[in-house]
């Protein structure tokens, strides 16, 4: 697929919902190639006036928290509904090892057979900014296709929950029943993210612990300020499992949606995170251009050595290494 017409032709058929034009448009906006990336801009630029309308939603939680079932569950009562629901995953693990989230496609087995959904795991290589960007046109395209909601898994944890946050309407965070523990691990970080803590697992011989736990998340919460006039983050119990308290879930989310866009703080939100990816997306092609460069890459190593020897100051090799790139 090569030219203006075939970019042309591509968007069109995205636009009319068609699911081979959808993956053909993903595989392109993840290719590396130069000119994949031109054809990639002029797409996004083509199918910009459908983005936007989507309820956005990104989800985390610990290991073992549900995330799968919750989301399989979830999405397929959207679907009943008469929604098109997107799964996209941010896996900053696969950075590092090579690998991919297939698996996603397993473990939701109600959505990856539903028509109206469509399951994608991040890209198995580059760096989490570089990930990030993929799932922010990912996201785009499938909004494009005419999903209009997109639920953002984070699989890792740490920097991939402020990148999810950062691309997503409303961030949400599963937890287990008994706090005790969980609650010792709970960075303040991902607490000052939540939009709201759905307490999983809250059914048959969870459920009291479930009840305990949600008290003590509610009390943590009570502490923080939060982040918003209009919103103070509530905590809910559920059982992606049984299918348990997502309707009320749900409705919540709806409601931040609704109360977000009457104050036009959503869309101020949505203009700030235009241009935190229009950052993103910088930083992440200046580290190309360092990575691409051989000439450099061979001169790395020794520079990293005289660094680390005390031989050269790390602010003069950075100047170097710029200067190398063509970026002093």
């Amino acid at each position: 697929m090569t030219g203006p017409a075939s970019t042309a032709s591509l968007a069109t058929a995205l636009m009319d919902g068609d699911r081979a034009a959808l993956a053909r448009a993903i595989t392109l906006v993840e290719s590396k190639r130069a000119d994949h990336r031109a054809q990639a801009r002029d797409l996004l630029q083509a199918i910009l006036p459908k983005t936007g309308h989507a309820i956005r939603v990104g989800v985390t939680g610990v290991p073992g928290v549900g995330k799968s079932t919750t989301i399989d569950m979830l999405g397929s009562n959207l679907t009943e509904a008469g929604h098109k629901v997107a799964v996209l995953a941010v896996d900053p693990s696969s950075t590092r090892t090579g690998g991919s989230i297939l698996g996603d496609k397993t473990r939701m087995q109600k959505l990856s057979a539903d028509r109206n959904a469509f399951i994608r795991p991040s890209p198995s290589s580059g760096t989490l900014g570089g990930v990030a960007a993929r799932t922010r046109e990912t996201m785009l395209l499938c909004e494009a296709a005419g999903f209009d909601v997109i639920l953002v898994e984070t699989v890792g944890i740490g920097q991939s929950e402020t990148a999810v946050s950062d691309m997503t309407d409303f961030f949400l965070v599963l937890m287990l029943p008994g706090a005790g523990d969980e609650l010792q691990g709970i960075k303040k970080g991902v607490l000052e993210l939540a939009d709201m803590i759905a307490v999983n697992k809250a059914d048959g011989d969870g459920a009291t612990r479930a009840r305990a736990a949600a008290a003590e998340y509610r009390a943590a919460l009570h502490i923080l300020a939060p982040a918003s006039p209009n919103w103070s983050p509530p905590v809910v119990l559920i059982s992606g499992l049984a299918n348990q308290g997502l309707k009320e879930m749900w409705e919540k989310i709806v409601e931040h949606r609704t109360r977000f866009i009457a104050s036009g703080e959503f869309a101020a939100r949505r203009r700030a995170q235009d241009v935190k990816w229009m950052w993103a997306m910088i930083e992440d092609r200046l580290m190309g251009r360092l990575r691409d460069d051989r000439a450099l890459r061979a001169r790395l190593p020794a520079i990293e050595q005289d660094v680390a020897e005390g031989r050269l100051a790390a602010t003069a090799a950075a100047e170097d290494v710029l200067a190398m790139a063509g970026l002093s």
